[in-house]
Formats: C-alpha cells, sequence, structure tokens
C-alpha cells in the first residue's frame, strides 16, 4: 500500500488486544502473512498504552478480559481524540445480538465472532483498513485545500488588489504627474512579481502534494546552483544593499537532483533577504559531512524567538510575515524548502537569535545511498 504522505510502500500497522496467548498467536501469524505489521498485547491497559505511543491503522478487539473488558477499551479509544478515529473489530466468542449491539455502540466497526475462518478475517480487515487510509487521504486532502484556499485569500488578494487600484488611476481620468505615473507603474511591477512568485510556490507545493515531482538525482559541483541564484537575486538584495557571498569549494560536488536544489537554495536566499535591513550580508557555506554535504544560508537580519524557530519546520502550519521593508510572502517558501529538502534525502534545521540573525542549514548527500 501506498503511505499517504510520500511515495515510498506504507505497511498499515494492526493492534490485536486478547488475553488469551493462542489466540494472539493465530491471529498474528493470519495478519503476518498479509504482510501486515502485527503489535500483540494481552490486556486493555497495555493496548491503550501502546496504542496512545503509536497509533494503530487498526485494532482487533476481545471482548471477555480481565481488568478493561473490550467494551471499556473501545469508549477509552473514543474518547482519546488522538485515537477517536482507529477503526476497531470486535473479535469474541460472544454471539448473542444484545453483545454485538453494544460492540457496535461502544465504537465498533465491525464483528467477528470465534471460533472465526481466517479468510473472513482477512477480508474484513482488508476492507477496513482500505477504508481506514482513504480516509485519512480524505483528511490531508481537505486539509491541502484549506491551506490553498487561505494562502489565496490571505496573500494572493493583496497583490492582485494593488495591480488592480493602480490600473485603474492609470487609466482614469486623473491627471498623473510623470513622478506619479512612474510611481504607480513600480508598484505594478512589484504586484506582478510578488502575484507570479506566489503562484509559482502554489504550483510547486501543489506537485509535491500530488506526488508529481520527479526528482532525478546525479551527482553535481554545488557552487553552480548557489551562483546561479547569487547572480539572479543580485538586483533584488542590490535594492536593499545587501552583500551576497558565497564560501563553496569548486570540488564539492552534491548526489541530489539539481532543479529542485536551486529551488532550495533560492527560497532559503529569498527569505534571508526578505528579513535582512539594508546594508545587511547574506552569506552561503558548505562543509563536507562525511556521506552529506552540509549548506548554511546564514543572515544578519532581524532573527526570530526561539519558540518560533523551534516550531518552523515541525508544524503543519506556514508562517507569513512581512520583510524589512514591508515586503510580501506565502510562508509557502519554507514549506517547499523541507519538502524538497526531505526528497532528495537531507534534513533541514534553523539556529537563530532574535534581533541578531539566522542560519538555515540543511545537508544533501554527496554519494549514491
Amino acid at each position: 500500500m501506498k503511505d499517504d504522505s510520500t511515495s515510498r510502500e506504507y505497511i498499515p500497522n494492526i493492534l490485536i488486544v486478547d488475553d488469551v496467548p493462542a489466540n494472539l498467536k493465530v491471529l498474528s501469524g493470519i495478519l503476518k502473512d498479509e504482510g501486515y505489521k502485527i503489535r500483540p498485547v494481552l490486556s486493555g491497559e497495555l493496548a491503550l498504552q501502546v496504542a496512545e505511543k503509536d497509533k494503530p491503522d487498526l485494532i482487533l478487539l476481545d471482548i471477555m478480559m480481565p481488568g478493561l473488558n473490550g467494551y471499556e477499551v473501545s469508549n477509552r479509544l473514543k474518547e482519546n481524540p488522538n485515537l477517536k478515529d482507529v477503526p476497531v473489530i470486535f473479535i469474541s466468542a460472544l454471539n448473542d445480538t444484545s453483545d454485538i449491539v453494544k460492540a457496535f455502540t461502544s465504537g465498533g466497526v465491525d464483528y467477528i465472532t470465534k471460533p472465526f475462518q481466517s479468510e473472513e478475517v482477512r477480508a474484513r480487515i482488508a476492507t477496513h483498513i482500505r477504508i481506514s487510509l482513504q480516509n485519512r487521504e480524505l483528511l490531508k486532502l481537505n486539509a491541502q485545500k484549506d491551506k490553498l484556499f487561505s494562502i489565496i485569500a490571505h496573500d494572493l488578494r493583496g497583490p492582485i488588489g494593488a495591480f488592480k487600484q493602480s490600473l485603474e488611476l492609470i487609466t482614469s481620468e486623473t491627471l498623473l504627474n510623470e513622478s506619479m505615473k512612474n510611481r504607480l507603474l513600480n508598484l505594478l511591477n512589484v504586484s506582478a512579481n510578488n502575484t507570479y512568485n506566489l503562484l509559482e510556490d502554489l504550483l510547486n507545493w501543489a506537485k509535491c502534494q500530488i506526488d508529481f515531482v520527479n526528482i532525478e538525482a546525479h551527482k553535481f559541483q554545488l557552487r553552480q546552483p548557489i551562483q546561479e541564484n547569487i547572480n539572479l537575486l543580485l538586483p533584488l538584495s542590490g535594492q536593499k544593499g545587501i552583500t551576497l557571498t558565497a564560501h563553496v569549494d569548486d570540488n564539492c560536488t552534491v548526489f541530489a537532483d539539481q532543479a529542485s536544489v536551486g529551488l532550495i537554495i533560492r527560497n532559503l536566499m529569498s527569505n534571508a533577504i526578505k528579513f535582512t535591513p539594508a546594508m545587511g550580508t547574506i552569506s552561503i557555506t558548505a562543509t563536507d559531512k562525511g556521506s552529506m554535504v552540509e549548506v548554511s544560508v546564514e543572515d544578519n537580519g532581524v532573527g526570530m524567538e526561539k519558540q518560533l524557530a523551534d516550531s518552523l519546520f515541525i508544524s503543519n502550519t506556514y508562517f507569513s510575515s512581512a520583510g524589512t521593508n514591508n515586503e510580501k510572502g506565502s510562508g509557502l517558501g519554507l514549506v517547499l524548502v523541507k519538502d524538497f529538502v526531505n526528497l532528495n534525502g537531507g534534513n533541514i534545521r534553523v539556529e537563530s537569535v532574535l534581533g541578531e540573525g539566522s542560519k538555515f542549514i540543511f545537508t544533501l548527500p554527496n554519494k549514491i545511498p
């Protein structure tokens, strides 16, 4: 099965709860043959602990157990916000209608009576695993949709609105002197660039979410995409008098996708320019760390509080704020950076001090994994 967040093969994990070791052994054997990850436990109390630590995709739950019985375990699961959506299949020797009804009212999605047929167990579990993964994918898609709408509402409306107002003024019958016209044309240019950059970020982000990104890794000199992006961003940094420098040896090579590495560098540099005041400095360095190359983009800009820095790459939300010259951005840049660094087999982190600057550090492999 495909993972809901990557293109790698995903192995669903099933928690089996039964106080009889022989039953656990039989069920585990049946399901391991189907390729599932199995975690057998002998009590309801332990099941709740194990589920909380590592959320299962499905739970097979006996009813008659000492301590917490199956009904109580299911009720506890449904009260837990993190576990309430995990499907529970009761598997029990109880076959009275009232017992089965009670299982469903306590949160079960299915009921298998003992003694069971292995074919029935396989079929029912396969069905509920498929439904569970589809529900998870649906939740993910809804979250992505909400994020997309939020970005459009929050960030796309601004530059397009400014563009519209500037055009209305220029094409109106209002008499404008040459200075005002030039100012409006400059605003149109800025709005057009902001809108274009945002749409580029949205397109790349959408490609990542639906696995349309094609990572083609090969060996290349890291200095090349770094220098290309310095040249590309010189006009932008020049507007603020910011100095861009690179300290990367010509023999420093990485094994990665060159196009996406260029996107990573461009976004980190653009972000640094945005949050560095006039006459500031931004430096890019690369250091060999064995099987990986560590690349850092460091600025002496506004920096950020530790709480924000610590959550920057582990939160599902994106951060958007104005730069030192009130530059706009969607906040998608860093989301894209993290995604592309991970796709290339690396990791990223940030070190920052409020008022002193930030250093974004990411790694790339320098040889075939």
